[in-house]
């Protein structure tokens, strides 16, 4: 969405990451990106997102202190014609020293319905880095319920969970009803609707630091599980490369881009979308030039460009992830 003639450009949004502890999680973010990091083990970086879970805080510029929420509820004109009554989207940075959980998404009826008005939870992810030999669930191979309740029951996991091999550059999108687990040695972004439900089906039987075991959710697992989803043979990513930009993924909800910089070679980057998401996810970084101004980026900065930023100008050595919505 351009901006109208005569209106002043607006600035980039630099919104300040949001850390989760998990039982997962290790200190690749901060031993990687840099970034100031709780103590303990660090699995999520919520690097976009005005999810009340994590609602990050604009850092600098005209909205310095305000939160993604705020000006998505009180300055609306900053996202378009974005629709909905929430933030759309959500990025995060996955650190997995250890498997995630077994686990599935619903859909934005179920979730509606069953889970307090939430929206559903259609995600992708883009491989960082990974350990050698890693892989990673992305299905399941039960044709039916009743199939999928008895191999739960009598614990066959290697059975019932399919995973592929992974490098870094993989991409896999992740539809709502997919049983999927990340696994050790795995660092991923992940875009997604702004939703935080998941079920948990197995998780290792794991301790908890208090002794517990955390929740399953076998009974809403069994309600949203599509056992009509194709199994992917691979994360390669098959969309050509043009001009430095590569198509990821395109669904319902949003689409992802990659695009590179090199040295020597500026990259414009349209902004014809009611608002993009931006990560630097390799690289030593440079700088953004918009309407509104530069910016420096580094490994690990993450911004949004409003509908009325104007086209971005990219310099410096960095990759990116790119995404907006769609709907």
């Amino acid at each position: 969405m351009e901006k109208s003639a005569g209106t002043k450009p607006q600035e980039l949004l630099f919104p300040k990451p949001v850390f989760h502890n998990k039982i997962w999680g290790g200190r690749y973010l901060h031993d990687t990106y840099g970034y100031d990091i709780p103590d303990g083990d660090v699995g999520e970086c919520w690097a976009i997102s005005a999810h009340p879970n994590g609602d990050c805080t604009i850092e600098g510029g005209s909205f310095d202190g305000k939160s993604l929420s705020w000006l998505w509820e009180h300055e609306r004109e900053l996202f378009g014609g974005a629709k909905g009554d929430r933030f759309p989207l959500l990025i995060k940075i996955l650190d997995a020293r250890q498997n995630l959980s077994v686990q599935v998404h619903p859909g934005d009826a179920y979730a509606a319905k069953h889970e307090n008005g939430s929206l559903g939870k259609r995600e992708c992810w883009y491989v960082l880095d990974c350990k050698p030999g890693a892989t990673i669930v992305v299905g399941q191979r039960a044709k039916d319920r009743e199939q999928f309740a008895r191999m739960v029951e009598e614990g066959r996991w290697d059975d019932l969970l399919y995973s592929v091999p992974i490098k870094p550059g993989d991409f896999f999108m992740i539809e709502p009803g997919t049983i999927h687990a990340i696994q050790a040695g795995t660092v991923v972004l992940e875009t997604q609707q702004s939703s935080d439900v998941t079920y948990r089906v197995y998780d290792y039987d794991r301790v908890q630091a208090d002794g517990t075991r955390r929740e399953l959710h076998i009974p809403q697992t069994l309600d949203v599980v599509d056992f009509d989803l194709p199994l992917p043979k691979s994360g390669d990513v098959t969309a050509p490369e043009k001009d430095g930009v590569t198509i990821l993924g395109t669904c319902p909800n949003f689409e992802v881009e990659r695009v590179r910089v090199a040295p020597g070679a500026p990259r414009r980057v349209p902004q014809t979308h009611d608002f993009m998401c931006v990560s630097v996810v390799h690289g030593k970084g440079g700088k953004v030039t918009s309407g509104a101004g530069s910016w420096e980026l580094e490994l690990g900065s993450h911004f949004v460009a409003p509908a009325g930023s104007g086209d971005l100008t990219f310099e410096g050595q960095m990759e990116l992830i790119v995404s907006w919505p769609e709907g």
